[in-house]
């Protein structure tokens, strides 16, 4: 019976899922604003690049150009004169399905002098499985060389849905990769596989020998935390070295999380929303030995990109993560104070925003989830 109820409520996911983007494309599809009002006053919005199929993450090069994904499977760069490159070559295969395909871009630490750059992607198996890997290659002139899978989840399943993605470095240089539970719901709370969990590796793909996991009986050594649902928005506080996440609930109870080594975020166990099929899922109050949320989102947002904003250009949002917000159109602003947070502002982009990033000159980058995807900018209105 509980196999068929999760049956039911995937298909029945899909549905209300592919229902709720077409009405939401539909009706935002000419409803882009020139101007929005925020807290920092005006901003307008620029459309710096369009035509991108379904973009998903981005990455500033030194120089000033930035690396694009998109989900189908193409590595881009945007020059300086807002113009779109032709698809890098040495890009890895992708599962382009649902939710699936080339995900988050992200520089080495030391790219300055490797020249390395990690993808993220869901990695096709056999029998129509897949699941999501991390691999690097360095970028020479219009291609990636030798690009290499440095880590893989486990185990590859059959499903088109929640893969995570983001990658994040850490101040100590380590790399954090969120994976989702594909959809599978009770994984998640079992170490022995990699669903449902933020994995913490080298730059290399080895273990860092202070996971909490390793040497553990039936835990996989990768794993840093666990009990997750379906993470794709991840970033470093400057500020204290922490890390934060903004996760997607089912039916409501989307989170944002400050994962810790080791600790247990309760998926599917509790969540402060509940199945799409409408039958209640414990609130996390009730089971105590799992972390709770810091804030949480009913109706969702649907968090897609994140980053912490430490520009010039917007003095009002310093000390501030924004959260780019599928369903929510828009960018959700998060005042965080250590390990506190809260939300002050949002700003209506009447578009769905699938990844956020702050530019060198402190301006703010976004990008929008639709198959003529853009790349737009947030300025100060002069």
């Amino acid at each position: 019976m509980k196999t068929l109820a999760r049956n039911f409520m995937t298909s029945a996911a899909c549905r209300v899922a592919g229902i709720l983007s077409f009405l939401l494309l539909a009706g935002t599809a000419c409803a882009q604003k020139p101007t929005v009002k925020t807290d920092a006053g005006p901003i307008k919005v620029e459309t710096l690049a369009k035509g991108l199929v379904h973009p998903w993450g981005m990455a500033f090069l030194p120089d000033g150009r930035m690396l694009v994904t998109e989900r189908t499977g193409n590595l881009r760069i945007l020059n300086k004169n807002n113009e779109l490159s032709a698809p890098l070559q040495g890009v890895p295969e992708v599962f382009d399905k649902g939710q699936g395909g080339l995900l988050d871009v992200a520089l080495d630490p030391n790219f300055r002098q490797n020249n390395l750059v990690y993808l993220s992607f869901a990695e096709p198996g056999d029998n129509n499985t897949a699941s999501t890997a991390v691999g690097r290659g360095k970028l020479e002139g219009d291609m990636i060389k030798d690009f290499e899978v440095i880590f893989s989840q486990k185990p590859k399943v059959e499903g088109p849905n929640h893969f995570g993605g983001r990658i994040v470095f850490t101040p100590e240089g380590h790399l954090l990769l969120t994976l989702g539970e594909r959809f599978k719901f009770d994984p998640a709370q079992n170490l022995s596989n990699h669903l449902g969990t933020i994995v913490r590796v080298n730059p290399d793909g080895s273990v860092p020998k202070d996971n909490p996991f390793v040497g553990k009986e039936n835990a996989e050594d990768e794993i840093w935390s666990y009990g997750h649902r379906n993470i794709e928005s991840a970033a470093i506080d400057p500020n204290t070295n922490l890390l934060w996440v903004a996760e997607m609930g089912p039916m409501g109870g989307d989170e944002l999380n400050q994962p810790a080594a080791g600790r247990n975020y309760g998926w599917p166990v509790v969540s402060w929303g509940d199945n799409y099929d409408g039958s209640n899922i414990p609130n996390p109050p009730t089971h105590p030995e799992f972390a709770d949320a810091v804030i949480h989102w009913t109706p969702t947002i649907s968090p897609s990109g994140m980053i912490f904003y430490n520009g010039n250009m917007f003095p009002a949002w310093q000390n501030s993560t924004l959260i780019g917000g599928l369903t929510s159109t828009g960018i959700v602003r998060v005042q965080i104070n250590g390990e506190q947070a809260k939300e002050v502002e949002r700003l209506p982009l009447a578009t769905r925003v699938r990844d956020v990033e702050q530019a060198p000159d402190g301006s703010v980058y976004v990008l929008t989830d639709e198959r003529n995807g853009k790349v737009l900018r947030l300025v100060p209105v002069k």
